[in-house]
């Protein structure tokens, strides 16, 4: 499975991402998480209204990253998470 994320949105003081995954069409929220041996990001999907009222007023986001990085919102993820799951950072 090729998947190709394009980060558009950039808010590194609130560390977090909106984008679009290039193949699909799917809009997502990233957030960077850690499992003690690796850094990597966990993107969960967005519809396109949400993207642009993110995209717009990023600030609006920040209650839905920090679900996100509650695990509140699992079933949103575009990538499943394997057995060493890492945490937010």
């Amino acid at each position: 499975m090729t998947i190709q994320f394009r980060d558009i949105v950039v808010r590194p003081e609130h560390m977090f991402t909106l984008g679009v995954e290039q193949i699909s069409g799917r809009f997502y929220v990233s957030i960077p998480v850690s499992n003690g041996m690796v850094d990597y990001e966990e993107y969960y999907e967005i519809d396109r209204v949400t993207f642009d009222l993110f995209s717009h007023d990023p600030d609006a986001a920040l209650p839905f990253v920090s679900r996100c990085r509650r695990r509140e919102l699992d079933g949103l993820l575009i990538i499943p998470p394997g057995t060493n799951r890492g945490a937010a950072i």
